[in-house]
């Protein structure tokens, strides 16, 4: 985990208020469904395994940057 969040990257606490702010309150789970779930399940259930678009490339920029000129 410290390798993916960077070199030197301390490590952080888990955001537990979140997490339950989010199971509980936002997705309305009862707390022995919330208490049972896997990590993978709630990562899951809040849209962690949803696809992502794919970034932007560089005909993208170089698009941007033409319509967009630095006034600099």
């Amino acid at each position: 985990m410290r390798a993916a969040a960077g070199k030197g990257a301390e490590p952080q606490p888990f955001p537990w208020e979140m997490v339950m702010h989010m199971g509980l309150c936002l997705l309305r789970l009862s707390p022995d469904v919330f208490w049972r779930l896997t990590p993978v399940e709630f990562f899951a259930m809040t849209g962690g395994l949803r696809p992502h678009p794919p970034g932007m490339g560089r005909e993208g920029l170089e698009g941007l940057m033409g319509r967009f000129p630095d006034g600099g």
